[in-house]
């Protein structure tokens, strides 16, 4: 239906709707994969890390992530640091 069709009929003219995808990547394909009906916050990514992407974790592991600055919080090094891995970021 096309945007002048829908506000003719009284509808809104486009609906969005956030949906985030959180997994981990290895070599041998994704793992630890989690939807969020939304956008992902802090409290969201720390939770993932703790109960989700820390089962697929490996004692000498590496975790590779970006710099924004949710991943950058304590909380998340902790889990990944107690599951025997070893948190590192990219390059700036």
């Amino acid at each position: 239906m096309s945007e002048r069709r829908a506000a003719a009929d009284g509808l809104p003219a486009r609906t969005s709707k956030t949906t985030t995808l959180v997994a981990g990547l290895r070599l041998t394909g994704m793992v630890a994969p989690m939807v969020l009906d939304g956008p992902i916050n802090r409290a969201w990514f720390e939770a993932y890390v703790a109960h989700v992407l820390v089962l697929e974790l490996r004692p000498g592991g590496t975790v590779i992530m970006d710099n924004l600055s949710s991943h950058k919080r304590e909380a998340v090094r902790e889990s990944i640091e107690a599951a025997g891995a070893t948190l590192r970021f990219l390059p700036p």
